[in-house]
């Protein structure tokens, strides 16, 4: 049988810098990617309707579905032109992306929109920027090249200039304040670290100290207080918000309502951002919900076996973390719309309605993509290849 030699839009001998792209990077994780991307388009339609009913200023039943339409453009052409980038590249865009975000957050004080106690957004006039949606990724890719050349042993206190960063992006999330973007952050950085080459008695000196902050930060904040409180005693408090996503899941059943006609939207606040996952879970039901958690589980599972692979300490532990980090979002949004921890107001990546969440994920998936793309020695031992070293004794 000969060949078809239009069976693909370039041909490998096709030198191009799209042909080099399409061949080398991973076309199943920027699938799945890309096809969470429209179940957020699609069911922002479904959610619309509902959400305005909290704003009569907004007349046009599907307001959001179009704003979420053109973020997800936004967002997909930002993920598509980060998995063109070389390692390089990415570090250099997630420094000034980390940069700038610190800039911006230390300014929320003076120049930031308070909405439900917290200065966590920029006013931009249609648009409203929250900054910290892009500290996440630029700080993981950050820490990662900071660990890497700190195991090259040449000098460069690269332990002591990640935890830096982290410390001050930590201390600006707390000043806003926003407890669940500060535990995904630490989280993540640790992993991070951790998979960079610590030995077993710091991950241990770690985890101490991090039961340690997390109980600090339940006495230093009263919302984390009430929130954990309404969790652990729901029959003492108004619990309207989490009851009625969870009475959405129930009615969902197995194949759901069906489109448009899910009722207990109409009940749930922030429908369209932390708790999209009950409205597609009412209308569409379990098969939905199963189909999103396999996307998730897929791009987490075949993300990190690929980073595994990767030869470079920098790009291992980068695409690793920029994985590890879609997925614990993902698992905090769908584990707070099961009732299985405490509200965290967080959102659902590529689904939940947010111009600054969709673009962030979009560049974080950017990045990943374009850290396991195969390129010459990426997954290869190559006689270039430093020995890994410990980062600390």
């Amino acid at each position: 049988m000969t060949h078809n030699s239009y069976s693909h839009p370039f041909s490998r001998n096709d030198q191009s810098l799209i042909a080099r792209w399409f061949w080398t990077v991973d076309r199943g994780l920027l699938g799945a990617a890309l096809t969470l991307v429209a179940l957020g388009v699609a069911l922002s339609f479904a959610s619309s309707p509902a959400a305005i009913l909290a704003d009569e200023s907004i007349t046009d039943p599907f307001h959001y579905s179009w704003r979420m339409l053109v973020w997800a453009t936004m967002g997909g052409a930002l993920m598509l032109g980060a998995s063109l980038l070389s390692p390089r590249g990415v570090r250099r865009i997630a420094v000034l992306a980390l940069g700038c975000a610190i800039v911006v957050m230390a300014a929320l004080p003076f120049i930031g929109d308070t909405v439900k106690g917290a200065a966590r957004w920029v006013n931009l006039g249609p648009f409203s920027l929250q900054p910290s949606e892009f500290a996440k990724p630029g700080l993981i890719v950050f820490a990662a090249w900071m660990f890497a050349e700190a195991q090259k042993g040449e000098g460069v206190p690269g332990v002591s200039i990640a935890f830096g960063l982290w410390a001050l992006t930590v201390g600006l999330l707390l000043i806003q304040p926003d407890i669940g973007q500060t535990l995904l952050i630490t989280t993540t950085f640790m992993a991070v670290f951790f998979m960079a080459g610590v030995p077993l008695k710091w991950v241990a000196a770690l985890a101490a100290a991090g039961a340690g902050g997390v109980v600090s930060l339940y006495f230093m904040f009263s919302h984390m207080r009430d929130r954990l409180s309404r969790f652990l005693s729901p029959e003492t408090t108004d619990t309207h918000q989490i009851d009625r996503a969870s009475e959405a899941i129930r009615a969902g059943g197995l194949v759901g309502r069906g489109i448009g006609e899910g009722v207990m939207k109409r009940h749930v606040p922030d429908l369209h951002t932390d708790f999209i996952y009950s409205v597609g879970a009412e209308e569409f039901g379990l098969v939905l919900s199963l189909i999103m958690i396999g996307l998730y589980a897929f791009i987490v599972i075949r993300g990190m076996r690929k980073a595994m692979k990767l030869n470079d300490s920098f790009e291992q532990t980068a695409a690793a973390g920029l994985f590890m980090l879609i997925g614990l979002q993902a698992c905090i949004n769908i584990a707070v719309n099961l009732n299985l921890i405490p509200t965290k107001g967080m959102t659902l990546p590529f689904i939940s309605y947010g111009g600054s969440s969709m673009m962030a994920m979009g560049l974080t998936m950017g990045f990943a993509l374009a850290l396991t793309r195969r390129r010459p020695g990426a997954y290869e031992l190559g006689s270039n290849v430093a020995p890994r070293r410990r980062l600390l004794p």
